[in-house]
């Protein structure tokens, strides 16, 4: 059984990165936010309007935890993409610490390219460029603080940083 946590910024490429690591293993690859979008039968953002942060946080600790714990208990590789806010919580934490982290590093500008004006993302709403530093600087510690390995996505393609940690999941193994 083989397991892996990817963390990162919004833009970092989590879903993208995730998916080919998957296929690249020979895994199954489960998103977080789109578990919740799927459970919730609406959007991130709809959740976020209609039911404010702290129950979208909720919804997402208990997806993260429930994910994690499905994944300890199968038998298949496990790739896993959570919200890049679900680091924020100490509960998360705990069940992140449990499982390898690779931590998808990505620089403002590379971020803000992919991410654009993304309507989907409302933590970054406004001011994009200045939401986005604000939260790099709250989270990029957290992200150090919970990587096992770390991919700098900057610079890469998203099969670049499949093979990395793909490299890392064989190395780890051995």
């Amino acid at each position: 059984m083989t397991i892996l946590v990817l963390i990162g910024a919004p833009g970092a490429g989590k879903s993208t990165v995730g998916q080919e690591l998957a296929q690249l293993v020979g895994g199954e690859f489960s998103d977080t936010d789109a578990i919740i979008e799927q459970k919730a039968g609406e959007s991130i953002s709809g959740i976020f309007l209609n039911q404010g942060e702290e129950a979208f946080r909720a919804l997402e600790r208990e997806c993260v935890a429930s994910t994690v714990t499905d994944a300890l208990n199968s038998d298949k590789t496990q790739i896993i993409s959570v919200g890049g806010g679900a680091v924020l919580n100490s509960d998360t934490q705990g069940v992140l610490r449990k499982v390898p982290v690779a931590w998808l590093v990505v620089d403002i500008s590379s971020a803000l390219k992919r991410v654009g004006m993304n309507q989907a993302r409302p933590l970054l709403l406004g001011n994009v460029r200045a939401n986005m530093i604000k939260l790099l600087a709250e989270r990029t510690p957290i992200y150090e603080s919970l990587a096992d390995v770390s991919v700098d996505t900057s610079q890469l393609s998203p099969s670049e940083c499949a093979n990395e940690l793909r490299q890392y999941l064989e190395s780890s193994q051995s």
